[in-house]
């Protein structure tokens, strides 16, 4: 909508204000606008909107009303004439491709990535309120949106990725995310499930078919190592509460998230709540010990030493009776190429970035109550860390 404003009293003022007068001429139906005609007539190039040749002629032409982003509350239209061409190379009558109309001719590129930019904080029905379009048109334009970020900010060949799976709906239904940990962004979602085979679905992407043909060192981060002894201590802590009656066990009951957290996040009545704890049951306190022990794994710099200290730490672990910890060292010694290989300097990577990822795509899914559409889920997990356009 293009509104016609006279001047009056000198003066420009708001909409609605005594300063101005507006035009109020019909045509068609729209409703106290009027409408600016972009005359296309005469010797005009006419690409395809298929193959993008150009032609010199075109096969004929009609007057479309195209949607563009409005001016304060009121919609502006746009009345344009749309060629047709017959193509040579294609075969076929084409309609003309404009630079400047999204891929639904109805509507600008600007309304369009106005649009996406209001998606990316904003639900769809509460942007398609705002903009007083459909929802699917809204859900539409903001793919077309995410496309072209993806296509002005293309993938470069990783160098450290990270790999995680998420749930996209209930009946463990997951999928994998892989993200680029130097750039962060994630560049890749797709696969069936979390099997092996799923991933093999991204080598075959990346350009090889075993992760093994990249000759890539495999990390384990801390975060979730340090997440299965904390499980560990928790099993160790449930016996000890099974095994104890009376004033002992009171001592336990109510202090798992006291022992399970760090000494320097608890506060002031916490940290003499955990002291009391330790003192009353010496099982607890070695195992306590033994899991504030560990983290040092990561503080070595060479495959050496670190191998040294957890043959060590494992070695304590004998006429302990903590069946937890023997089963947790039993996974590190599995795992332990991937653990080890952090200590290398070249390895010293951070890995939070994909846990932080990981919460993005839940507040993503949140905001929607669920997304069922897939492809919309990949562009939005794919665009969620890309700047704007």
């Amino acid at each position: 909508m293009i509104i016609e404003w006279k001047k009056r009293d000198d003066c420009w003022t708001n909409i609605g204000s005594p300063g101005l007068v507006r035009e109020q001429k019909l045509r068609g139906c729209l409703e106290t606008r009027r409408p600016v005609l972009l005359d296309l007539s005469g010797h005009k190039k006419t690409v395809c909107g298929c193959c993008g040749k150009i032609h010199w002629s075109h096969y004929d032409k009609k007057v479309r009303r195209v949607r563009d982003l409005s001016c304060g509350d009121a919609r502006i239209y746009l009345e344009v004439e749309v060629r047709r061409v017959l193509c040579r190379k294609c075969g076929n009558v084409k309609r003309e491709k404009l630079e400047w109309l999204a891929d639904n001719p109805f509507y600008t590129k600007r309304i369009a990535y106005s649009v996406g930019r209001k998606c990316r904080t904003m639900t769809v029905k509460d942007v398609a309120k705002e903009f007083n379009l459909d929802w699917d048109t809204v859900k539409t334009l903001d793919k077309e949106y995410m496309k072209k970020q993806l296509l002005r900010y293309p993938v470069a060949a990783p160098r450290v990725i990270g790999i995680d799976e998420i749930s996209i709906r209930k009946g463990h239904t997951y999928r994998i995310v892989v993200s680029d940990l130097e750039r962060g962004r994630p560049i890749w979602f797709g696969g069936k499930d979390r099997s092996k085979e799923s991933l093999d679905i991204f080598y075959q992407w990346l350009g090889a078919t075993r992760e093994n043909e990249f000759h890539a060192a495999i990390l384990y981060d801390k975060f979730h190592v340090m997440r299965h002894l904390g499980e560990a201590l928790d099993k160790v802590r449930k016996m000890e509460y099974a095994r104890l009656s009376g004033k002992e066990r009171s001592y336990i009951k109510g202090q798992k998230y006291t022992l399970l957290s760090n000494r320097e996040n608890l506060t002031l009545d916490g940290r003499k709540a955990l002291k009391k704890l330790l003192m009353a049951n010496k099982r607890l306190n070695t195992a306590y010990l033994l899991r504030e022990s560990f983290g040092q794994l990561w503080s070595y710099k060479t495959g050496g030493w670190s191998r040294k200290f957890f043959d060590n730490w494992k070695e304590s672990l004998k006429w302990q009776r903590l069946k937890p910890y023997e089963k947790f060292a039993e996974m590190i010694e599995k795992h332990w190429d991937g653990i080890a290989a952090y200590s290398r300097p070249e390895n010293k990577v951070p890995l939070g970035f994909v846990e932080g990822l990981n919460n993005k795509i839940r507040v993503i899914q949140r905001r929607a109550y669920g997304l069922r559409d897939e492809e919309y889920l990949r562009l939005k997990i794919l665009t969620c860390m890309l700047p704007e356009i």
